[in-house]
């Protein structure tokens, strides 16, 4: 049996001393459990077009902008270049987008949208309003979410 020693010091600690590391405490940990639910309510919608989760947000942006440059896409998204380059394979394989390199500069890659990413854009149209009857907040709550968000990616 391991006998610690407890020093003074530790005995005049109170239950507040380490108020700071109770997980109800964290702003972390919120956010991680929503994000982690979230995405698991996208599953069954996802995969029945054959994405995953970062798959489909790539492609939210492919289908908003059409052609991107790599850089952008990543910035878009919070991911770097070890995640997004073989997520961007897959979606190359399925035929969803073409990476070409530009003549005047090589390590610039650009992404573009194929005719068949702009098809399954039209499978993926219902997804947003689907997802919605899963978030049982108002309009206005969730917009408030999504710019407090927003505002708190800016500031990391």
């Amino acid at each position: 049996m391991k006998v610690t020693h407890v020093t003074q010091h530790e005995k005049q600690q109170t239950p507040q001393t380490y108020e700071q590391l109770r997980l109800c405490n964290q702003l972390c940990f919120p956010l991680y459990a929503a994000s982690k639910e979230v995405v698991k309510h996208y599953r069954p919608y996802l995969k029945k077009l054959d994405l995953t989760y970062t798959q489909y947000i790539t492609m939210m942006v492919l289908w908003e902008k059409q052609e991107i440059n790599i850089k952008e896409l990543g910035d878009s998204l919070y991911l770097d270049s070890g995640t997004l380059t073989p997520l961007l394979k897959k979606l190359e394989s399925k035929g969803y987008l073409k990476r070409s390199r530009l003549p005047e500069d090589e390590r610039n890659v650009m992404v573009t949208l194929t005719q068949a990413g702009n098809d399954l854009r039209r499978e993926a149209r219902d997804i947003p309003g689907k997802m919605g009857t899963c978030v049982k907040l108002s309009q206005d709550e969730i917009q408030k979410l999504r710019n407090l968000l927003h505002k708190l990616l800016e500031t990391l």
